[in-house]
Protein backbone atom coordinates (compact mmCIF):
# COMPACT_ATOMS: atom_id res chain seq x y z
CA UNK A 1 0.00 0.00 0.00
CA UNK A 2 1.16 3.41 -0.99
CA UNK A 3 3.05 2.33 -3.97
CA UNK A 4 1.75 3.13 -7.60
CA UNK A 5 3.88 1.54 -10.49
CA UNK A 6 3.39 2.77 -14.04
CA UNK A 7 4.53 -0.20 -16.69
CA UNK A 8 6.96 1.78 -19.14
CA UNK A 9 8.10 -1.29 -20.69
CA UNK A 10 7.91 -4.96 -20.30
CA UNK A 11 9.38 -7.87 -22.23
CA UNK A 12 8.78 -11.15 -20.05
CA UNK A 13 11.06 -13.47 -22.65
CA UNK A 14 13.70 -11.20 -22.10
CA UNK A 15 12.88 -10.66 -18.78
CA UNK A 16 13.41 -7.07 -18.82
CA UNK A 17 10.99 -4.23 -17.03
CA UNK A 18 11.18 -0.59 -16.78
CA UNK A 19 9.07 1.29 -14.79
CA UNK A 20 8.07 4.46 -12.81
CA UNK A 21 7.22 3.97 -8.76
CA UNK A 22 5.45 6.43 -7.23
CA UNK A 23 6.00 6.65 -3.06
CA UNK A 24 2.98 8.00 -0.99
CA UNK A 25 4.16 10.01 2.11
CA UNK A 26 4.41 7.14 4.81
CA UNK A 27 4.93 4.34 2.45
CA UNK A 28 7.08 1.58 3.70
CA UNK A 29 7.56 -1.69 1.87
CA UNK A 30 8.61 -5.22 4.00
CA UNK A 31 11.92 -6.85 3.15
CA UNK A 32 11.50 -8.64 -0.13
CA UNK A 33 13.80 -9.47 -2.78
CA UNK A 34 13.65 -9.56 -6.79
CA UNK A 35 14.44 -12.21 -9.46
CA UNK A 36 16.46 -9.88 -11.09
CA UNK A 37 19.27 -7.36 -11.15
CA UNK A 38 17.44 -3.99 -9.88
CA UNK A 39 18.53 -0.90 -11.04
CA UNK A 40 16.46 2.77 -9.57
CA UNK A 41 17.43 5.75 -9.86
CA UNK A 42 15.32 8.66 -7.39
CA UNK A 43 13.67 11.16 -9.68
CA UNK A 44 11.74 12.86 -6.73
CA UNK A 45 11.49 13.29 -3.01
CA UNK A 46 13.73 10.84 -0.62
CA UNK A 47 13.44 7.07 0.30
CA UNK A 48 15.06 5.37 2.91
CA UNK A 49 16.58 1.88 2.09
CA UNK A 50 19.18 -0.67 3.58
CA UNK A 51 21.82 1.88 1.75
CA UNK A 52 20.38 5.13 4.11
CA UNK A 53 18.67 7.97 2.82
CA UNK A 54 18.09 8.32 -1.05
CA UNK A 55 17.99 11.39 -2.40
CA UNK A 56 17.24 13.16 -6.07
CA UNK A 57 20.19 11.84 -8.24
CA UNK A 58 20.93 8.97 -6.32
CA UNK A 59 21.07 5.39 -8.05
CA UNK A 60 21.23 2.17 -7.18
CA UNK A 61 22.02 -1.73 -8.13
CA UNK A 62 21.36 -4.62 -6.51
CA UNK A 63 21.51 -8.25 -7.15
CA UNK A 64 19.03 -10.84 -7.76
CA UNK A 65 17.91 -12.02 -4.30
CA UNK A 66 19.44 -9.15 -2.61
CA UNK A 67 17.10 -8.39 0.43
CA UNK A 68 16.18 -5.41 0.96
CA UNK A 69 13.30 -3.04 2.29
CA UNK A 70 11.98 0.80 1.08
CA UNK A 71 10.19 3.31 2.75
CA UNK A 72 9.72 7.05 2.01
CA UNK A 73 8.36 9.73 4.88
CA UNK A 74 7.53 12.60 2.24
CA UNK A 75 7.37 10.60 -0.69
CA UNK A 76 9.21 10.27 -3.86
CA UNK A 77 9.35 9.19 -7.43
CA UNK A 78 11.71 5.92 -8.68
CA UNK A 79 12.65 4.75 -12.11
CA UNK A 80 13.36 1.29 -11.82
CA UNK A 81 14.68 -0.95 -14.48
CA UNK A 82 14.96 -4.59 -13.93
CA UNK A 83 16.84 -7.26 -16.29
CA UNK A 84 17.12 -11.14 -15.68
CA UNK A 85 21.48 -10.60 -16.36
CA UNK A 86 23.71 -7.86 -14.75
CA UNK A 87 23.83 -5.45 -18.03
CA UNK A 88 27.15 -4.07 -16.49
CA UNK A 89 30.17 -4.37 -19.44
CA UNK A 90 32.96 -6.51 -17.93
CA UNK A 91 36.42 -4.89 -17.73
Amino acid sequence: QGFWLKRLYEDDERGEKTWLMKMDAGALSESHSHDEFEQFFVLDGSIQDDHGVLEVGDFVCREPGDMHAAGSEAGALVLLIYTRRDPRPRI
